[in-house]
């Protein structure tokens, strides 16, 4: 096995990721009656993050309430025993870290004056390669938000600006207002994407064309699903995340880990895993390694997020980042049988505009 990654610039900057980013959001194990199956203590997270350098992976991603603060906590003591320099840590400011602060939420200057100290404490660093909104704010002007983030940007606390989880006008007026106030560039835009959630496609990932800005895919298994490990009549164990929001006392449903009892239903995404099988079995990889593929080679995409439990899924993950390709006929196969159906006015602006391409 070759232990080898490529490499993307993110978006529009000169800085380099390797192209498949290891998600950090199951680092830490809280009490929690809503918290997600397969979380991982620190010497876990250490074993696979360990694992991912051995590969070639040089991309992080966290944030300040996963796990209650433990990811962000895990991932700091892995990195004070490594070369800080060699490695692209990203995390994300916007929700609550105290409920009972009624400040302690947001993207005002307050919330992300105390939130960018706390990250940094936590990742024991002294600066921060991506620091990401993680969702719009509108309790904030986004210009007080920007102004902040742009001081944090000239002492060297962050490096590069990202977003999260907003749409098309966001972005475009997040990117305008930057600009105005003579800031960085956006570099990034972290967005659930998967073969079978690409509704970003017709509004949100054209800005990021306009404006440089580089796609990071979360979610691109869609909670496992399109790993193709599960059956259409049978249910899922409570120990996989579909099958645990499939239990009849699990209330909270989330994009990360949707419901089975709906995925089952769709007749659309049993048939985009057969031809995903197909697939796999021509090049000899698996499906999931097939899901993360058609993200990769998406010119859009810096790089995809994946998370993993074990070694096992740690290492399958990972062979989709290089050495193989899925062909052009495969790429149109898989578009065609995912493809959003598109609404007004998205299906009127196709008939009349080419997309642009880089």
């Amino acid at each position: 096995m070759s232990l080898k990654m490529d490499y993307n610039y993110l978006g529009d900057t000169g800085m380099k990721v390797s192209n498949l980013c290891f998600g950090a959001l199951t680092f830490g194990i809280v009490d929690d009656s809503v918290a997600r199956p397969g979380q991982l203590n620190e010497a876990d997270s250490h074993l696979l993050l360990d694992r991912y350098v051995e590969w070639g992976g040089n991309f992080i991603d966290t944030a300040d309430v996963y796990a209650d603060g433990l990811s962000e906590k895990i991932v700091g003591s892995w990195l004070s025993k490594h070369n800080r320099n060699e490695f692209v840590v990203a995390t994300k400011v916007r929700f609550n870290t105290n409920p009972k602060d009624v400040n302690s939420i947001g993207l005002s200057r307050k919330h992300i004056m105390a939130g960018i100290e706390s990250s940094l404490k936590n990742l024991q660093t002294s600066y921060i390669d991506i620091y990401q909104t993680h969702c719009w704010d509108v309790g904030t002007p986004i210009k007080e938000t920007l102004l902040t983030l742009h001081d944090l940007q000239r002492a060297g606390k962050i490096h590069y600006v990202g977003l999260s989880n907003v749409c098309g006008w966001q972005i475009q007026k997040i990117v305008d207002v930057a600009k105005d106030i003579g800031m960085l560039p956006i570099a990034s835009l972290q967005q659930q994407y998967s073969l079978l959630e690409r509704h970003s496609e017709f509004e949100e990932f054209q800005v990021c064309l306009n404006e440089g800005i580089g796609v990071l895919p979360w979610s691109p298994l869609k909670g496992g699903f399109l790993s193709g490990k599960f059956k259409r009549d049978e249910m899922p164990s409570p120990e996989t995340r579909i099958g645990f929001t499939a239990l009849e006392e699990q209330k909270r449903v989330l994009q990360s880990q949707p419901a089975w009892t709906i995925l089952k239903e769709k007749d659309a995404a049993w048939e985009l895993l057969d031809i995903m099988k197909d697939i796999a079995t021509v090049h000899g990889k698996s499906v999931a390694q097939v899901a993360l593929r058609w993200l990769i080679q998406k010119k859009i995409v810096s790089s995809v997020i994946f998370g993993a439990k074990t070694l096992q899924q740690l290492d399958d993950n990972l062979g989709a980042s290089s050495g193989w390709e899925l062909t052009e006929e495969e790429m149109q196969k898989l578009d065609e049988i995912s493809k959003p159906k598109a609404e007004y006015p998205h299906v009127m602006i196709s008939k009349v505009n080419v997309v642009r391409q880089k």
